[in-house]
């Protein structure tokens, strides 16, 4: 049995994750979880699942659960209740699904004591991926990709030499608005964003969809996991969803791995790895689906490829810059404060005004990360 730490139990990937752990009969335990405010669902996890912890980053909703669990789990709260559940020591890896830069800290405590790490956070990697890997190496542990597209790669990389590889190459969905205009662009609202073609995911990551800024992350992402430069990496447009992504060795050959677009894959892998288990899954239904196509993603339409370009290329807290800014712009287009083309102008504003630091610790990278949030909320 794989003992498993939760942190972010009550979002898509949280509640993708329970279904795994009921699928695989025994094989995980979920043995602490943690979510941010919704106490109503963690309440009913902790009843169905048992864990021996649980905490809520939120603190009133921490005191709320606890009033509705006396006694029957040990609630903790804030950032260090994270970090507690992290390093817990019954625990042999820790998912990190939570949205943000919250799990920025108790995914680096959880490396330091020896857990292995799965991580679906995009954040963790883009904001401090020259650390988290560098730390997973001095302890020996595994870090292990949950993202579709970071999760296909690393299979078809399992056994291969590095130096045989050209370049890796992300799928794109291209969200709702593939098809739009730049004047259409200016037009489109939150609800138009939020109604992905294909997948079902939280609003953060489906509007990052739309605007590919969920692409800009996966690519510095994948420079950190897989330790390639940002020009052997390349994004291809395919709205079926079904390639998840793909590499391109120096001869010429393709491999690619292919599923139904269910996040239930891709974390399942990460328990198991490196074995496969039988699960409840339908096979893929090849004769019925549509013809998988690929396209050229649109650069000047979409300038989030560029901008995760940029970012890479100046390194050190631009990354976590570029990931700040568009944290606080893509919730001030949903408010309605700004139209969904100024997600990428106050991302590229406040890259623009950043004088980059070298960050060989956290604090740089936290500190960008705070003057990137109030440069943009002025923008907002």
């Amino acid at each position: 049995m794989k003992n498993v730490v939760l942190l972010g139990s009550s979002g898509s990937i949280g509640q993708s994750t329970l279904k795994v752990v009921a699928d695989l009969h025994g094989e995980v335990r979920l043995v602490g979880l943690a979510a941010r405010t919704r106490v109503d669902e963690v309440e009913a996890q902790v009843r169905a699942m048992k864990p021996k912890a649980v905490a809520m980053y939120d603190e009133t909703a921490a005191a709320e659960l606890k009033r509705r669990l006396p006694g029957r789990v040990k609630c903790l709260s804030g950032e260090q209740g994270l970090i507690e559940l992290a390093t817990m020591p019954e625990a042999d890896m820790v998912l990190v699904a939570i949205v943000g830069t919250a799990g920025l800290q108790p995914a680096l405590a959880a490396i330091r004591a020896g857990k292995d790490l799965a991580i679906a956070s995009k954040e963790i990697l883009v904001m401090a991926g020259e650390i988290v890997m560098r730390e997973a190496k001095k302890h020996g542990v595994k870090v292990l990709p949950v993202d579709s597209e970071h999760s296909a790669i690393f299979q078809c990389l399992e056994g291969r030499d590095m130096a045989d590889v050209r370049r890796l190459l992300l799928t794109a969905s291209g969200g709702p608005f593939r098809k739009k205009t730049k004047a259409e662009l200016e037009r489109v609202t939150a609800a138009d964003a939020l109604r992905h073609p294909t997948w079902n995911m939280g609003n953060k990551i489906t509007i990052d969809s739309a605007s590919l800024f969920n692409k800009c992350l996966e690519m510095i992402e994948a420079r950190w996991l897989f330790g390639l430069e940002m020009d052997r990496l390349d994004v291809v447009v395919h709205p079926q969803s079904i390639v998840h992504s793909m590499v391109e060795f120096l001869d010429g050959s393709v491999l690619a791995q292919l599923s139904m677009p269910d996040m239930r894959y891709p974390i399942q892998y990460a328990f198991t790895h490196p074995r496969r288990r039988q699960n409840s899954l339908p096979p893929t239904p090849f004769p019925s689906l549509q013809p998988l196509t690929f396209e050229t993603p649109d650069a000047e339409k979409f300038p989030a490829l560029r901008l995760a370009r940029e970012a890479a290329r100046a390194g050190g807290t631009m990354p976590a810059v570029l990931n700040a800014a568009n944290e606080v712009a893509v919730p001030a287009f949903m408010e309605g404060r700004i139209r969904f083309p100024q997600i990428w102008a106050t991302v590229e504003k406040v890259m623009n005004r950043h004088r980059v630091v070298r960050a060989k610790t956290l604090e740089p990278i936290l500190e960008a990360d705070r003057w990137a949030r109030e440069e943009a909320a002025k923008l907002c």
